[in-house]
């Protein structure tokens, strides 16, 4: 995509990030923007902005990490964090909700979402009972997220395609490409005739 944020790319007239926002803000207590650079960059968002707690750019696993960090200090009565990714603006607006149902016996797990197109690590239920063995992995070297959850026995929480535009669709469809970017805005624009 060129470098830069893919998050602040603009998508039917707003950032991709405010289509996160919009679809996550509903489903969750509080909602923190996890980032790494110049934070400044997201002010406008009116949420707070956390950076990475271990430095060198670890990539996502070391976000989740930052966000339960955060969790802890902020929401001490917290027993999990939610993560989505900011390039994938239909994720489920019910995400959450089947996120809960999934435990049953409220034992603190670690579950990750799956559609059809396969695990998306990213979209997860964290314990924050998992903060030590995160930071822990993330001091050792461990940098995937896909590793990580794979180890920690992460447990998928199967998602249907969702509809958008009149097209079924991934409902973790993720804008990578400027092509995937184009398909979005078209797909957004069905939607709203």
């Amino acid at each position: 995509m060129g470098g830069g944020d893919k998050c602040l790319l603009r998508l039917a007239g707003r950032p991709i990030l405010a289509h996160i926002i919009d679809r996550l803000s509903p489903q969750v207590s509080d909602l923190i923007i996890n980032a790494n650079g110049d934070l400044a960059r997201f002010s406008a968002f009116g949420l707070p902005v956390i950076a990475d707690r271990l430095g060198g750019h670890a990539g996502p696993l070391a976000g989740v990490h930052a966000g339960i960090v955060w969790a802890r200090a902020n929401r001490p009565e917290s027993r999990f964090v939610i993560t989505a990714a900011t390039d994938t603006p239909f994720f489920p607006a019910d995400l959450v909700s089947q996120f809960c149902s999934a435990i049953k016996d409220c034992s603190p797990r670690l579950l990750v979402a799956r559609s059809e197109e396969g695990v998306h690590q990213v979209f997860g239920l964290w314990p924050v009972s998992l903060a030590s063995a995160l930071e822990d992995s993330l001091e050792s070297g461990m940098r995937k997220v896909g590793d990580w959850v794979k180890e920690h026995s992460a447990e998928e929480v199967a998602f249907p395609p969702g509809k958008i535009g009149g097209r079924l669709l991934d409902p973790f469809f993720n804008i990578n490409r400027p092509e995937d970017l184009a398909e979005a805005e078209a797909l957004l624009q069905r939607s709203a005739l």
